[in-house]
């Protein structure tokens, strides 16, 4: 069915020792002076493991949707808003592992009854590094049945799904020395087994830490296939209106709030690999990047795109509608435009997109200063440019673009002692490239635009019910 995703949980093992291997060879770095490790890891990927710490089946991949039915039963047993006070969580999705644990207990109850143990993919990694079973709380927080506020299992839950506590991991915080290697883990990456393996982080916390945003009132903005904000908070926010995921950072004490769209630089890539085959080309030919040759034709035309508009949901609406019938739109087409404006139109649009979702918290008294990009679209100089004028915010880029790798290695430095604390750790290591200011001018110009695109959201809502 198109709503199951799994794959071979040791598939993320393999992988692992290959990439480690590949660094240490091609760097030449002895591995005796590799401290430590840590791990940035993709959330809500379940792997259900049997009593000898074995795959029972394959990993339930996070964008599997099998589980709906379920999400809606835990939705009307628990409430919105409890599961928000609990869980940090305004919405009940398919994706959280919770539903996909009472799936398997309705649907394979044999196997549900052999689970020995319930894991993440960094919990995953973690027990095959050093035998021991842990977690973190950056990580956990969008299962379902983590207390984000005492830090501990929503036992409730827990009973509703017929689980134990011990069936979890144990919780640790980030930055947490768990172990050194086992023999077998080093034979297997190369790595010595002196090396300490450390608990890291959930990869949007990471990328935050890898990024230098470690402080209240800074946001990460990732644009790469879809858009992922990580803002900064200094306590939890459990107000359902801003329908906003609330999650446990990576930095003890603070939280962060995840706006995200489905579709951000995805929407560019559809438009590329649709429309724009002769800059395809000569991107081949004359060794070009084809976005750059495609953006280009956008730098001409005036902000605002002259009148085109652009809905940028290719599937369905993320933060803050959650519309999954939504469609991406083109308005205000006319006789005279090109290519060009299209392209504009569609990066401005992933702008508005990020713009709402700031008006939205700030709605909420939440102020944001400073914005730092990473992912694909960062490199453009447009359209971080575009993203300045748009918010009115100053756009900080990034020397390091591997910002979610980088925040793990800064885990395992201050795990191992190697730093003081993450402050230090991101003086030494987070390097600023560029800071766009946004122009005033401009600014003034986009309200407006903003408010058309308000509107004609706003106004499709009923079109897409039909």
């Amino acid at each position: 069915s198109e709503n199951i995703c799994e794959v071979e949980a040791t598939v993320y093992w393999d992988l692992c020792c290959q990439i480690i291997k590949k660094i240490i060879f091609e760097t030449g770095v002895n591995p005796r002076l590799i401290k430590g490790v840590a791990f940035s890891s993709q959330g809500e990927t379940l792997i259900p493991m049997d009593h000898e710490g074995k795959p029972l089946m394959k990993a339930i991949v996070w964008l599997d949707h099998r589980s709906e039915n379920e999400a809606n039963e835990i939705r009307e047993k628990f409430g919105s808003q409890n599961i928000m006070n609990v869980t940090g969580q305004p919405e009940v999705l398919a994706l959280w592992p919770a539903t996909r644990i009472f799936w398997l207990k309705k649907h394979k109850p044999d196997l549900f009854r052999q689970v020995g143990k319930y894991l993440l993919v960094e919990d995953y990694l973690i027990y095959r590094m050093t035998g021991r079973f842990c977690t973190e709380y950056s990580l956990v927080s969008s299962t379902l049945y983590f207390d984000i506020v005492h830090k501990k299992w929503w036992n409730e839950m827990l009973d509703f799904l017929g689980i134990t506590s011990s069936q979890l991991p144990q919780l640790l915080r980030s930055g947490t020395p768990i172990a050194h290697l086992t023999e077998e883990a080093a034979f297997a990456t190369g790595l010595s087994a002196e090396t300490v393996c450390v608990t890291g982080a959930y990869d949007h916390p990471a990328g935050a830490i890898g990024s230098g945003n470690i402080r209240r009132g800074d946001v990460t903005l990732t644009i790469g296939a879809s858009m992922a904000m990580c803002v900064t908070m200094d306590k939890p926010v459990f107000d359902l209106s801003l329908r906003l995921p609330c999650q446990c950072h990576a930095i003890d004490g603070l939280y962060f709030l995840l706006p995200y769209g489905p579709t951000a630089g995805m929407v560019l890539k559809w438009f590329k690999d649709e429309f724009c085959h002769p800059e395809v080309e000569e991107a081949k030919q004359s060794d070009k990047d084809a976005y750059n040759l495609i953006t280009e034709k956008a730098r001409t035309i005036a902000p605002g795109a002259e009148g085109l508009l652009m809905l940028p949901h290719l599937m369905g609406s993320g933060s803050p509608e959650f519309n999954p019938k939504a469609r991406g739109v083109f308005a205000g087409i006319k006789i005279g435009m090109n290519k060009g404006h299209f392209v504009r139109a569609i990066m401005e649009a992933v702008c508005l997109m990020i713009k709402d979702n700031l008006e939205t918290m700030r709605c909420k008294g939440i102020e944001i200063n400073t914005i730092h990009v990473l992912g694909g679209a960062s490199k453009s100089q447009l359209w971080n440019q575009i993203l300045a004028d748009v918010t009115c915010l100053p756009v900080l880029t990034l020397k390091n673009t591997e910002n979610s790798a980088t925040g793990a290695c800064l885990l395992a430095g201050v795990g191992t002692g190697l730093f003081k604390d993450l402050e230090t750790a991101c003086k030494v290591s987070v390097r600023a490239d560029s800071i766009v200011p946004p122009d005033p001018e401009i600014n003034k110009i986009y309200k407006r635009v903003y408010m058309k695109y308000k509107y004609l959201s706003k106004s499709l809502e009923n079109f897409w019910m039909l």
